[in-house]
């Protein structure tokens, strides 16, 4: 499916087209932590420290650069307050907001599907060992 470039910058957008910007896009948004990170900024700004405890297991360097993905792409908002110490805060923009309710759904979709998933993945490796092993 195609949509029309708004920006006249490209004649239209295609995700599946190999060279089509959308990828870039596509590409951010299905990152686990830039999903996760967006779902944590929908219940408003946040610290880096917050960030941090809410996304186990996300190391200060790959939150870093998630943030700055977001950042540089408008999804998210860097907000820094003069205070000593430095006081900087994250938040959603509205592009960001707009990028957050499918990917809710997403996020939504894969808690209520893991026991079905982890079942098939249980059943192919039983069914993947030797008969004498079962």
């Amino acid at each position: 499916m195609t949509a029309r470039c708004i920006s006249g910058r490209h004649r239209d957008h295609d995700v599946y087209a190999a060279l089509c910007p959308c990828r870039t896009i596509l590409d951010l948004l299905a990152n686990k932590w830039s999903a996760l990170a967006i779902g944590t900024l929908e219940g408003g700004a946040q610290r880096f420290g917050a960030l941090q405890r809410n996304l186990q297991g996300i190391s200060s360097k790959v939150l870093t650069q998630t943030l700055r993905r977001l950042e540089e792409h408008g999804l998210v908002d860097r907000t820094v307050y003069p205070a000593v110490p430095l006081h900087v805060e994250y938040s959603l923009t509205r592009l960001g907001v707009s990028a957050a309710a499918p990917l809710a759904a997403l996020r939504a979709w894969a808690e209520d599907n893991l026991d079905a998933v982890d079942e098939k993945l249980s059943d192919r490796a039983a069914d993947a060992l030797p008969s004498d092993d079962r």
